[in-house]
């Protein structure tokens, strides 16, 4: 079992905590953490952007996708576009996407004060802590 640091824009994190949001999904050009070394079982840091760490989730059950191209980008959006709470300017800054990770969420829980402490400076969305 793995721990990573994940940094949510918005209220990303808060809805995780509360039950809403089920599914978190990571997209880009190249392949990038958390695609390829995130798995069932790991424990997810919850951070949201410039704050401090306010919860954790265990995830459930992890999709990669390689080699996207439009088509398989549409039909992510029909599947699993109203789980991902993603409008279609989200969609519109993915379409040139080629990697893809659909991590579902499992069990979370909010923390009281934070855990740990994570001098982070860079523009990075996920760390891998060990």
């Amino acid at each position: 079992m793995k721990k990573h640091l994940a940094i949510f824009k918005g209220e990303a994190g808060e809805k995780i905590l509360s039950g809403k949001k089920t599914i978190e999904s990571r997209f880009s050009r190249v392949k990038s953490v958390p695609f390829g070394v995130i798995s069932s079982g790991d424990l997810v840091y919850i951070k949201p952007s410039g704050k401090e760490i306010i919860g954790q989730f265990r995830v459930q059950k992890v999709f990669f996708f390689d080699n996207l191209d439009s088509s398989d980008l549409n039909y992510l959006k029909k599947v699993y576009g109203k789980k991902l709470a993603a409008d279609s300017e989200y969609w519109e800054k993915k379409k040139n996407s080629r990697y893809g990770s659909l991590i579902f969420i499992g069990s979370s829980s909010r923390f009281i004060t934070a855990p740990l402490r994570f001098p982070k400076k860079d523009l990075r969305g996920w760390v891998v802590l060990d």
